[in-house]
């Protein structure tokens, strides 16, 4: 597994909040970076690999823990 390189805390965000975040977190990021991402909207689910899926980026895992989800994501580009 990588390590992440940032986590971004999107609990108690709603849709489309969580995936905003990661996009714009991301941008700043250096390729190959990866970014921990903890959400609790139920949405999440779809909306994070469906953004990967958009953009590029590589959904490494995807993970349910206490209540939320963990989803690491590798840029790519």
């Amino acid at each position: 597994m990588s390590n992440p390189s940032e986590t971004l805390d999107a609990l108690g965000l709603l849709c489309p909040l969580p995936v905003l975040k990661a996009r714009k977190r991301l941008k700043s990021m250096p390729v190959g970076a990866v970014l921990r991402v903890l959400a609790d909207d139920p949405a999440a689910i779809i909306d994070v690999p469906h953004f990967c899926s958009e953009s590029g980026h590589q959904l490494l895992s995807q993970e349910d823990a206490d209540g939320h989800q963990i989803y690491l994501i590798q840029k790519s580009h």
